[in-house]
């Protein structure tokens, strides 16, 4: 593995550890600077914001890093991060955590522009197996993360804030003194027009053969939200699992989806393409979902675990699919689309998830896997549609 690739790598890593670490704690804090037990629409607000600003800011970003560079707005944004946390470290009322998390979801470019970074180093045939890596590096912060913020909240409620910070800060020195510029660049007079946050969207139009996968980049992040949205509900309603279950399923889950994305993505796409490995996730994500909405028993769960994370090896082969449509010097644009569209299913998947979770609880819990099983069914024209728009082209 060269050093390039190495140092992009650990970026990921280290910020999926500080996003992960600050999550155990952050109810905590917002009760703490609202001087209320009931956090209310606060939790949600919250969390919405970073995702709507960075809808409307991750296009934007990605065009930047296309016209100067992809180093300059990596270290924006891991300095929009470390302002953050400052504020979360420090606000000393829940207003002033609104404002640093402003700031954060306006500078969120960390994903999109690693993601660029390993297109602009990667041929087109090795592409999945980067993003696969890139895809595990997340999974691995996010296992680390959480624990050491659970360990650091019982010293202070601040403390996992402090300490995310100083992450954040680490990825911006390591980035500032050993991470390249990954493509050249000459600095040009950039269309104002370009600030427009649908400009980007508008833009992603004049590649049709691109508007199918998107959809189904789409389709994939919803479909995604499930797990995250109501799987510690899940297991405790349908299983009656205690806290320590939770955890040991969430670091059981996290763990296979690493090896997967690390081991098995990019040597499936080599060797049976990008498309069919696409296809064979679809399938392993949906029988593990219609199966874990059936269980009845909790070990059952613990048993799906390599049909999940075989489910997880989709975005990455078709996120390869994606970069080879677009130019080299647009791929950053790319980026930046796909972040914004990840966000916006952020913002709204849950919300939809919850409330028909909520909804059918009592008297079948595993709709809502049935429903991500069948919201399956719509990516199979798609990439139907995909190949034949390839093949004309």
């Amino acid at each position: 593995m060269n050093k390039m690739l190495l140092t992009i790598l650990s970026v990921v890593v280290l910020d999926a550890a500080g996003t992960g670490l600050v999550m155990p704690i952050l109810p905590e804090l917002l009760r703490s600077v609202a001087h209320t037990p009931d956090l209310g629409w606060r939790y949600g607000a919250f969390l919405s914001l970073y995702a709507a600003l960075q809808f409307l800011a991750a296009p934007v970003l990605g065009t930047l890093s296309d016209r100067y560079g992809r180093r300059p707005v990596l270290l924006i944004s891991l300095a929009g991060g470390m302002i953050d946390y400052a504020f979360m470290a420090w606000a000393p009322d829940f207003w002033w955590l609104f404002l640093g998390r402003a700031v954060a979801g306006l500078t969120a470019a960390n994903a999109s522009v690693a993601a660029a970074c390993l297109t602009d180093i990667t041929p087109e045939e090795k592409r999945t197996r980067a993003f696969g890596l890139l895809s595990a590096c997340f999974g691995i912060g996010f296992i680390l993360g959480p624990v050491i913020g659970g360990v650091l909240g019982t010293v202070s409620v601040r403390a996992p804030f402090v300490a995310a910070g100083l992450l954040v800060m680490v990825n911006f020195i390591l980035a500032l003194a050993i991470l390249p510029e990954t493509r050249s660049v000459r600095p040009e007079r950039l269309d104002p027009a370009a600030f427009h946050p649908l400009a980007p969207l508008r833009w992603i139009g004049a590649f049709p053969v691109l508007l199918p996968l998107l959809l189904m980049s789409i389709i994939l992040s919803m479909v995604g939200e499930i797990g995250g949205t109501v799987w510690v509900l899940y297991g405790q309603d349908k299983f009656a699992w205690d806290t320590a279950t939770v955890g040991l399923s969430l670091a059981g889950f996290g763990l296979f989806h690493a090896l997967a994305q690390a081991f098995v993505a990019g040597p499936l796409s080599e060797r049976w393409g990008e498309r069919r490995a696409l296809i064979v996730a679809i399938i392993c994500d949906s029988a593990a979902y219609i199966a874990i909405a059936f269980a009845t028993r909790g070990f059952i769960a613990f048993l799906l675990f390599p049909l999940f994370c075989l489910g997880g090896i989709g975005q990455p082969a078709l996120l390869s699919m994606m970069t080879q449509h677009v130019g080299a010097d647009e791929q950053g644009r790319l980026q930046g689309v796909l972040g914004s569209l990840t966000s916006l299913a952020s913002v709204i998947a849950p919300l939809a998830i919850s409330e028909i979770y909520f909804a059918s609880r009592s008297i079948f819990p595993g709709l809502v896997w049935v429903l991500g099983a069948l919201l399956y069914l719509a990516c199979m024209p798609m990439l139907f549609a995909t190949r034949r728009k390839t093949a004309d082209a």
